[in-house]
């Protein structure tokens, strides 16, 4: 439950920072001081805040390879395999998921927007 919440917040906090710097990005020369300075506060809270994450994401890590050591204590080998095999690939479906859900989320404003178009 922890890795599944840490990655989800890993990708989250991700996602903003790169809207975030899209944004700053886009910003044209003669945009108002006031939005660059709001955007760069906001990209500097969202990278601390992503630096945090990636803590926690080690700490889960290690919590997760000394549950490993204790689980590999009770499980015969091919368990174990597969027990390890799972753990490996919650993450990476956790973050293909959230990559189609947001490749869904981005169709669907596409499709809204030529709808509202015609």
């Amino acid at each position: 439950g922890d890795l599944d919440k840490v990655v989800n917040l890993l990708l989250s906090l991700s996602g903003r920072l790169a809207r975030v710097e899209t944004a700053l990005g886009s910003l044209g020369p003669h945009a108002p001081a006031e939005d660059k300075l709001a955007l760069r506060e906001k990209q500097r809270l969202l990278a601390a805040q992503l630096e945090d994450a990636k803590e926690l994401k080690e700490h889960v890590g290690r919590r997760e390879e000394a549950v490993g050591a204790m689980v590999a204590r009770y499980l015969p080998a091919e368990h174990l395999q597969d027990y390890q095999h799972f753990v490996k690939m919650k993450s990476a479906l956790i973050a293909e998921q959230r990559e189609l859900e947001e490749k869904i989320k981005l169709g669907q404003e596409q499709l809204r927007c030529l709808r509202e178009s015609l």
